[in-house]
């Protein structure tokens, strides 16, 4: 069974149901389109990570964005 795990930031109200959807969709689409297989079992999970939830360089992804204002 294939698996995608997406992570991505979770920004602005984050991600819609529907642009979730449509992830997972394309998602799904493009491993079909190159595997040749996976079309009812791909599963795709989406993981929206809180800014203040990791860091880069030991400052938090939140704190660097409000240096770059």
């Amino acid at each position: 069974m294939p698996f995608i795990n997406v992570k991505m930031t979770h920004e602005d109200g984050g991600a819609t149901k529907e642009q979730k959807e449509q992830l997972a969709k394309e998602l799904t689409e493009a491993f079909v389109k190159i595997f040749k297989r996976g079309e009812k079992s791909t599963v795709v999970v989406i993981d929206e990570v809180n800014t203040d939830n990791y860091a880069i360089g030991g400052k938090t992804v939140t704190n660097i964005r409000k240096e770059q204002k």
